[in-house]
């Protein structure tokens, strides 16, 4: 059994910065692949980043968000820069086995989900 648990979630104006976190437990971290995705209202989840050994991002977020691992620590991160209203939503990280992918139906753990706001 693993459990994620995201933080780091909040209120922030546009342009500013917030880094979520993603601890894991039960399992020998290192060897899955890890994933952030995120939900907005009325919308379909969609990937924002994952992360086996290098980063892969969406079109959308690519140059402002920074998706990071610490092994030691069973943490996966997710550093958000120059934030959009656009980047409103739920949250979630995911772990798979296997190497990273963009598809939410290849994980098959998820955390609660973390709310990001984006509004001045």
């Amino acid at each position: 059994q693993v459990q994620l648990v995201e933080s780091g979630g909040g209120l922030v104006q546009p342009g500013g910065s917030l880094r979520l976190s993603c601890a894991a437990s039960g399992r020998t971290f290192s060897i899955y692949a890890m994933g952030w995705f995120r939900q907005a209202p009325g919308k379909e989840r969609e990937f924002v980043a994952a992360i086996s050994w290098t980063g892969t991002y969406a079109d959308a977020v690519k140059g402002r968000f920074t998706i990071s691992r610490d092994n030691a620590k069973n943490t996966v991160y997710l550093q958000m820069n120059s934030l959009k209203p656009e980047d409103t939503a739920v949250y979630y990280c995911a772990l798979k086995s296997g190497g990273r992918s963009v598809d939410p139906s290849e994980y098959y753990y998820w955390g609660q989900g973390t709310q990001v706001t984006v509004s001045s």
